[in-house]
């Protein structure tokens, strides 16, 4: 415990303005991962326990691009998309089959997705830890908020995940197939017998969940190491923020992320030897006193 270095930063502008900008890029990058989560839990009724595997495919992916062509946004298309591709045949070949299941099914089911996908990247890339580097663009110097650090990447990849945050409460808000998606989540069947295409909004669903994982990993690819495994580590982070949030809010999502991704950086200064036990504290103490979560509805 050293909270001597805790007090000493919220004395310092520029330390607070530092350690923030550290905590929104961690909790950006986990909101990426655990909104994808809620979404198909939300909609599927299905815990994905496979989840992380699509953020190790993203940071795979947009690393063999970006060393092939030195192009950073086709790097980040290729993470995205290429692990929406992936995504939506694991939908198809397996997660359709347990959507209703018992959940020790659907657990088992994606652990064995888990363990398969991470000797698959040991057979392609390598057991070996890989990093991207900062793509040059962003290979400037730092922007300085009252004293503070704030790198321009950090800022770019804030910015990014703050834009899909809007635009993804818009379309599920605002647009016919936010409506249809909202409404498959509460009656399928009613949805089914009005002629809409269940199957088809089910698979869409969790290749856009997906593709949030994998553009997560793709942006996380030069700020972290890339080896396989990795998504598991984030796997159980957004699992945490869904529980904090509330299972199936997107709001739920990104306030949780955030005050996770605070909680670990502030944490680090005050509690370097607890910083990953003070989440599952946080995580506790927010069940006790609300078991829905932040923005969970309460069980009627």
């Amino acid at each position: 415990m050293d909270l001597d270095s805790l007090f000493s930063c919220f004395a310092s502008t520029s330390c607070v303005i530092t350690q923030t900008t550290s905590g929104f890029i961690i909790g950006m990058l986990l909101f990426l991962v655990a909104v994808g989560l809620t979404l198909i839990f939300g909609i599927l009724k299905v815990v994905n326990f496979s989840h992380g595997v699509f953020y190790m495919i993203g940071a795979y992916l947009a690393l063999t691009v970006y060393q092939t062509t030195g192009s950073f946004p086709l790097a980040l298309l290729a993470g995205g998309f290429g692990a929406a591709l992936v995504g939506l045949a694991i939908e198809r070949a397996f997660m359709s089959r347990i959507y209703g299941a018992n959940p020790l099914m659907q657990i088992l089911v994606c652990y064995a997705l888990i363990l398969i996908f991470d000797d698959l990247a040991r057979l392609i890339w390598g057991g070996d830890f890989r990093s991207m580097g900062m793509p040059d663009v962003f290979q400037v110097p730092p922007v300085f908020i009252f004293g503070g650090v704030a790198p321009p990447y950090y800022i770019f990849v804030i910015a990014v995940a703050a834009a899909i945050a809007i635009v993804l409460a818009l379309v599920i808000a605002r647009t016919r197939f936010g409506k249809i998606v909202r409404a498959a989540a509460h009656n399928p069947a009613m949805v089914s017998a009005l002629g809409i295409n269940t199957v088809a909004i089910y698979a869409l669903v969790f290749a856009a969940g997906c593709l949030l994982a994998g553009l997560a990993g793709a942006l996380a690819a030069p700020v972290r190491t890339v080896s396989p495994g990795m998504g598991f580590s984030i796997l159980i982070e957004s699992f945490i923020v869904t529980v904090i949030g509330g299972m199936g809010s997107i709001a739920g999502a990104l306030v949780g992320a955030l005050l996770i991704g605070m909680l670990r950086t502030f944490g680090a200064l005050g509690f370097p030897l607890f910083n990953e036990g003070l989440m599952y504290i946080f995580m506790v103490m927010v069940l006790v006193i609300r078991p829905s979560g932040l923005f969970g509805k309460e069980a009627a």
